[in-house]
């Protein structure tokens, strides 16, 4: 096995989803990885910034002197033992640093006198980083991309999950797209969300190559909770063609009763016991209806905030139908009607879950 890894497998690096150990510091780490990344740092953050303030007032040489006597006797013992244990369960991982240079070629060197021959990627982070965004610019020329819309509640991103041809932007950053889309869990980093798109879309094109296939997405805005997806993605589906899945009035409220109601309070309730899950689920509910407070005006919004008082009050979960069939019919389809109607010359089709199906099967 070559000891430098070429931006030509990059590709194939991720398709295969290939372990990599990543030897930068964690503070790096954490601003953005890539999914199959474990952080397994040559040195921690603050052994990081000592060398680079050495760097800057001393030069490269007094550098990496100061790095080896930081990183020497049981620490760097501790660091080879880590990498070694990491390499026996994943046996064809490849390494890399932010560059692919000094940190890349020490671990390398340092497990080979341990007697482990590990390739490290060239260029680094950096290079693979560059590698997916231009993965992204590049996607809509490589497959159309068509818009699933339609109004809230009605399903969209339930349909996407049932498409292969679709990927899921509010997937990748854990957020619904609306008030009430916030996850218990942290949406990622925008690098991070950015990452895991672009692995989605090299996947995408591989089992979807022919002239004439579709890259299925999600009508969103610019941001998803605080996740922005990319300029020249987002533009591409600002001109896309618009197909609308349609659900009457009162399937579109169950489900969001369901979602936002049933499913968050369960999730509340597992993660944080009962009386905290209470309480944690109420001030999400209160939390999510004040972000449009400007949006709704004051006094519609007092109302649905009552509402939403009262249904937290019961002992059933039934009482929350009333703010959701109010916050629907008199905000969210307004809304969308008004935004539809900027879209309307490209709408290509609309219609039932199954009949957008069937008409996607038959065009796409």
């Amino acid at each position: 096995m070559a000891n430098i890894v070429p931006a030509s497998e990059f590709r194939q690096l991720f398709l295969t989803h290939r372990p990599l150990m990543d030897v930068r510091a964690p503070v790096e780490f954490i601003k953005g990885a890539f999914p199959q990344a474990i952080n397994l740092p040559l040195m921690n953050d603050s052994e990081r910034t000592q060398v680079g303030t050495c760097y800057k007032q001393l030069g490269q040489q007094a550098a990496i002197e100061l790095g080896h006597t930081l990183v020497s006797g049981n620490i760097k013992q501790q660091r080879i033992d880590a990498w070694c244990q990491h390499i026996q369960q994943q046996p064809n991982s490849f390494l890399y640093c932010f560059r692919g240079g000094l940190r890349s070629q020490l671990t390398q060197q340092w497990l080979q006198h341990a007697g482990i021959n590990i390739p490290y990627i060239q260029g680094g982070y950096k290079a693979m980083r560059g590698f997916l965004i231009n993965t992204i610019d590049c996607a809509p020329a490589k497959n159309q991309i068509l818009v699933i819309s339609g109004s809230t509640g009605s399903g969209k991103t339930e349909f996407i999950h049932q498409r292969k041809d679709a990927i899921d932007l509010e997937g990748f950053a854990n957020h619904r797209g609306s008030s009430f889309g916030s996850q218990i869990t942290a949406q990622p980093s925008q690098i991070n969300f950015e990452n895991n798109l672009a692995i989605a879309l090299l996947t995408h094109q591989q089992y979807h190559q022919t002239s004439n296939a579709k890259l299925i997405v999600e009508d969103e805005s610019f941001l998803i909770g605080r996740a922005a997806i990319p300029h020249n993605f987002f533009q591409a589906m600002q001109q896309a063609p618009v197909v609308i899945v349609e659900q009457s009035f009162e399937q579109r409220v169950q489900r969001l009763h369901q979602e936002y109601v049933v499913n968050m309070q369960a999730q509340y309730y597992q993660q944080l016991g009962r009386d905290a899950g209470a309480n944690a689920f109420a001030h999400y509910l209160q939390q999510s209806i004040s972000k449009i407070r400007k949006r709704l005006g004051g006094k519609q919004h007092d109302e649905l905030q009552h509402l939403i008082l009262q249904a937290l009050q019961q002992t059933t979960l039934d009482g929350h139908y009333a703010w959701i069939s109010q916050l629907l019919a008199e905000y969210y389809d307004p809304m969308y009607q008004y935004q539809l109607e900027k879209k309307a010359n490209k709408i290509v089709f609309k219609g039932s879950h199954q009949a957008v199906h069937q008409w996607l099967d038959e065009h796409a």
